[in-house]
């Protein structure tokens, strides 16, 4: 099943307001907000990471960028690095490789929030392609996902 039809069941099951936006082909995060006329603090990028050796989910603003030193403080783990597209891209089998939606609860994995992006009232992040998005507020994704929150991103 496409991951969009998935989201969009999982989405209307819980009873979640939400919008889908389609863009023009874009890969990189700033790329998405600028082709979907989206500020880039609102937009949320799922980053993969390894914590203490766990494939994880650092969700932040596209505005900004990981700090792998101060995320592995902040969750005082032993090591954080970032995933190999390798080691994460068979976790994801319905998505465009790097366009997986920061809903790693679907996933069985752990999901990190960047205290910058729970500033926002609503999100918008990739729905499993590189030309549509779904846009939520920040509260209902919460809800949902339950994320660790903490301060590991740095404004670029």
């Amino acid at each position: 099943m496409p991951v969009l039809k998935k989201l969009k069941e999982f989405l209307d099951g819980e009873g979640i307001k939400y919008v889908v936006l389609k863009h023009s082909p874009a890969y990189t995060a700033q790329e998405i907000a600028s082709s979907a006329h989206i500020k880039g603090r609102e937009l949320a990028k799922t980053v993969m990471v390894k914590v203490d050796g766990d494939v994880a989910m650092a969700v932040l603003p596209a505005s900004f960028r990981i700090d792998l030193e101060a995320f592995k403080k902040a969750l005082g783990a032993g090591t954080v690095e970032l995933s190999t597209e390798k080691e994460f891209k068979d976790l994801f089998p319905e998505c465009e490789t790097g366009a997986m939606p920061p809903f790693g609860n679907l996933y069985g994995m752990d999901v990190y929030v960047a205290s910058s992006l729970t500033e926002d009232d609503s999100i918008a992040f990739n729905a499993g392609s590189h030309t549509e998005l779904v846009q939520l507020s920040y509260e209902d994704f919460a809800q949902l996902v339950n994320p660790k929150v903490a301060e590991f991103s740095v404004k670029r």
